[in-house]
């Protein structure tokens, strides 16, 4: 095969045959002279008759631009293509990354490193196989055993059951595995207006022991029936223990006075005692009562719920961890559940405010106090 001719020589050679016809030799004659065959001839001649050779030249740099936009223009289809196949949410692990370029690489036929380089992903990652644990399996299964008994728990509560039934395994461990099996991420807090004082606080008195201050508050729900029952809730502001939950179809001020009383005769009555400007609690009868045993009233402003947090907080995880999840057929049950609830709540429940430990871990707990009202729970 003969060496092929640039375009500046087809062009000498077109013109050498110019000549030669114009002396008057035929054109297989002409042709022959040059070294190639008519139909080569011809083909040249459609393809740079009439052309000099400057633009023979420029000619040339067109086609080789043109080929390069027509690369350019692919490989932006194909990487486009590739961002479209990938786009169904955030790629941001390295396992969904290297599921994303191994499907990319099926679907499109693009190249690995294309597909690594569109995605974001390191080659060298890419082509790493993913070596798991030996205890993956068994970890996953008692995550995800936990998460089916606490449905309401997020993976910090999670890690903190773990390490206390002997795993040694950090919150990033288990929020893969929580991500990768599609557990619950928990609820995000909803927005809260400003409050009452211009630094967006409230002026409250700061538990500072044990004993120091206690709150209650009522919580209301109704049984399968539709009938109301109502529970006093009290607890204890330093130490978050929950003192005692009293379900009643109905409560008063002498009930809130009879919880109390038991509650002041097994815990010792506290300091102060906070609470909302409700009926029950701003009864004549119970504030003389309190005033007399030497138990200070703290009643928060009308409207401001906030400044009974730590009660308020409870309420919310009871209603959101047992009231709402649990369907109520007649009060005893109710009491039974809730009762069962408030020791787990003391004794087992991680609590974030205390480091993820219990308020009353049952190792420390004195000897079980059950309030006359609760007896049918402990029968």
């Amino acid at each position: 095969m003969g060496k092929r001719s640039t375009p500046e020589e087809i062009i000498a050679k077109l013109r050498e045959v110019e000549v030669r016809l114009a002396r008057g030799e035929t054109t297989g004659q002409a042709v022959r002279s040059i070294g190639v065959t008519e139909q080569t001839y011809y083909r040249w001649r459609k393809e740079y008759g009439g052309l000099q050779v400057g633009q023979a030249k420029r000619m040339k740099e067109i086609e080789k631009e043109n080929a390069r936009l027509r690369r350019a223009i692919s490989d932006l289809t194909l990487d486009n293509q590739i961002l479209q196949e990938v786009n169904q949410g955030k790629v941001l692990s390295p396992s969904r990354k290297r599921e994303a370029v191994d499907h990319v690489v099926e679907t499109l036929g693009a190249t690995e490193r294309r597909a690594c380089r569109v995605i974001g992903q390191h080659r060298s990652t890419q082509r790493k196989p993913r070596v798991p644990r030996q205890d993956e399996d068994v970890l996953t299964a008692a995550i995800i055993a936990l998460a089916e008994r606490f449905g309401r728990y997020g993976y910090r509560r999670i890690t903190a059951l773990l390490r206390r039934d002997g795993w040694h395994v950090n919150e990033k461990r288990v929020y893969r595995i929580w991500r990768r099996e599609g557990l619950k991420v928990p609820m995000k807090q909803p927005k809260r207006g400003r409050l009452w004082l211009n630094d967006g606080s409230c002026v409250r008195l700061r538990p500072a022991h044990k004993g120091h201050v206690w709150s209650y508050d009522f919580v209301q729900d109704r049984t399968h029936d539709g009938k109301v029952f109502r529970m006093l809730c009290v607890i204890d502001e330093f130490t978050r223990e929950c003192l005692a939950i009293r379900v009643e179809r109905k409560l008063n001020s002498r009930d809130v006075l009879d919880t109390l009383g038991e509650l002041f005769v097994h815990h010792g009555p506290p300091e102060h005692i906070r609470s909302d400007n409700g009926p029950e609690f701003i009864a004549t009868a119970l504030r003389d009562w309190l005033a007399r045993i030497g138990v200070k009233t703290l009643y928060i402003e009308p409207g401001s719920p906030w400044e009974n947090g730590y009660c308020e907080s409870f309420n919310s995880k009871l209603r959101d961890e047992l009231l709402a999840r649990e369907i109520f057929y007649d009060l005893r049950e109710a009491k039974v559940l809730i009762e069962t609830w408030r020791r787990h709540y003391n004794t087992a429940r991680p609590h974030s405010s205390l480091g993820y430990r219990p308020p009353a871990p049952q190792t420390i707990l004195p000897a079980a106090f059950i309030p006359p009202y609760c007896d049918e729970v402990a029968a």
